[in-house]
């Protein structure tokens, strides 16, 4: 199918393992130069020389995106190292699962602001150059939990509902301007994400449930990913809700 996206620039948070190193692969192979974010520089040292070989030419930038300031200097970053972004990927965030009652509140502070305060930090700084070039791409990456709140996810869901209302809002002030928002909402993954949760009866039978079932795979949700920032520029994808064939709520 040819590189569909050469010579684009993305960026893509929390880029160390998982969905993030999935889809910044994915962006590389359709022929993107990628920008990775996140806290491991090792395990970003490492994703650096797989793009490398695919021809990604990777921008490396270390970053605690629980700073909003970093969240916006690593958009800056990959704008004045490339000239532009064309596409971001806000795919950062945190799992935090525990009973109301017995929250850590200021684990669920650390969640919110990751999850929802960081992703509109690095939004908000794209969105410039987008405007002005009447062109780019901003996909946010929520979950299930976004559209069903279940038990124990209470702060979890709430991120999650929110990435979603967030998304659509934005996409219809910036739609106008040529910016394409989408936002993916992913069941079930393999993924590191519930190491996370510190509550440990929780977690197990979170897992319990997961191992359960047939999961997706991070490169399912970079699948994904790649359909929507690939559409020709008339066709906006804004949300894709997948799941395993096995999960039911």
């Amino acid at each position: 199918m040819g590189k569909r996206l050469q010579d684009r620039i993305a960026l893509v948070t929390g880029a160390s393992s998982g969905i993030g190193a999935a889809t910044a692969l994915a962006l590389a192979e359709a022929g993107a130069k990628v920008a990775i974010a996140a806290r491991r520089r090792d395990r970003l040292d490492e994703l650096a020389k797989s793009l490398a070989a695919r021809g990604a030419e990777p921008l490396v930038l270390e970053a605690d995106l629980l700073d909003e300031h970093a969240a916006q200097r690593i958009v800056a970053d990959t704008e004045k190292h490339f000239g532009r972004l064309d596409i971001l990927v806000n795919n950062a965030g945190v799992m935090y699962l525990e009973p109301v009652a017995e929250a850590d509140l200021g684990r669920w502070r650390r969640m919110l602001e990751l999850n929802v305060l960081s992703l509109i930090a690095s939004t908000q700084a794209a969105l410039a150059g987008m405007r002005a070039r009447k062109d780019g791409h901003i996909v946010n990456i929520s979950s299930t939990a976004g559209r069903v709140a279940n038990p124990n996810a209470a702060a979890y869901s709430a991120t999650k509902f929110g990435v979603v209302a967030f998304s659509e809002a934005l996409r219809r002030e910036v739609y106008a301007d040529g910016v394409r928002v989408s936002v993916i909402e992913p069941g079930a993954v393999a993924t590191e994400l519930r190491e996370h949760i510190g509550h440990a009866q929780v977690q197990k039978a979170l897992n319990a449930w997961a191992e359960g079932m047939r999961q997706l795979q991070a490169e399912d949700v970079a699948d994904a990913i790649l359909f929507c920032v690939t559409r020709p520029p008339h066709v906006s994808i804004n949300e894709v809700l997948m799941r395993p064939t096995d999960q039911e709520r």
